[in-house]
């Protein structure tokens, strides 16, 4: 008896050992080691314009990408881009397979369990899009409704959270192409990129036409992310975007994407 209640303990105690081992590994890499790396690698979806966008000849640019880029230079280190969906940003950086997450990342409570983030540079929101002639007017006629958004984002959580019937896609086209179809009564998405992409969609369209309500979904701050281990690096990055917002640089690059600009302290 006493040999098997020993074995039970010693196995439970080890499933803590690696339990505990497991959870207080940090991925994240170090100022120092970024800068003996010689680069930042950054996880992207670059379906999300004007922050990132995939060019013909397979380049990413963008809003985010400028300022990585200003990051990168005052770090002494180049840019690396990988590109994915969405939905594999966060975990690809958690599990430190890439350096920083800049996929328009909102910063929430949930998030910041899993992952260190920057302090915000901007403020966004979630706007609605609806086809034009939609009874849907303000944010109170989506109740009962059905909406697409892109999987992953806090369009998707905070959608399902509030109640509403949700379609969630990979790609924000798909989503966008959930309400032309009438797969949806509605598709939430970030403000700015909505923009981007009603503006496209309706000067390659004559039939459909979409629209975005003046009424927003919800307000929030964007930041950068990294994996727990890379504070020294989070604060140093801090530094830099703070004298790019104080100099106005970050806002002379949303300008140069036609872009409005949102500091995240305007509320």
């Amino acid at each position: 008896m006493k040999s098997k209640v020993f074995k039970i303990l010693a196995l439970a105690v080890l499933a803590c050992i690696c339990l505990t081992s497991l959870c207080s590994c940090d991925k994240g890499k170090t100022l120092a080691e970024i800068q003996s790396a010689g680069k930042l690698v950054i996880a992207t979806s670059p379906d999300f314009p004007p922050f990132e966008n995939l060019n013909s000849d397979g380049s990413v640019t963008g809003i985010e990408i400028d300022i990585m880029q200003e990051i990168c230079d005052s770090l002494g280190v180049e840019l690396e881009i990988a590109q994915m969906s969405f939905d594999s940003v966060l975990p690809g950086v958690i599990a430190g397979k890439y350096d920083v997450g800049v996929s328009g990342i909102t910063v929430t409570e949930k998030r910041q369990k899993n992952s260190l983030f920057t302090d915000p540079y901007c403020l966004a929101a979630q706007a609605i899009v609806v086809v034009a002639g939609s009874d849907i007017q303000t944010k109170a006629d989506l109740a009962g409704k059905k909406v697409s958004v892109q999987t992953g984002t806090t369009a998707e959580s905070y959608c399902m959270d509030n109640g509403y019937t949700v379609l969630a896609y990979e790609a924000n086209s798909d989503a966008e192409n959930a309400v032309v179809t009438g797969k949806v009564d509605a598709w939430v998405i970030d403000d700015l990129t909505a923009a981007e992409m009603v503006k496209v969609y309706n000067a390659e369209n004559n039939g459909t036409e979409l629209v975005i309500l003046s009424e927003a979904m919800t307000t929030e701050p964007y930041a950068f992310a990294f994996a727990f281990g890379s504070e020294d690096l989070v604060e140093e990055v801090n530094k830099i975007l703070k004298k790019m917002a104080d100099s106005g640089k970050i806002k002379e690059i949303f300008e140069k994407f036609d872009a409005p600009f949102t500091a995240p302290d305007a509320n």
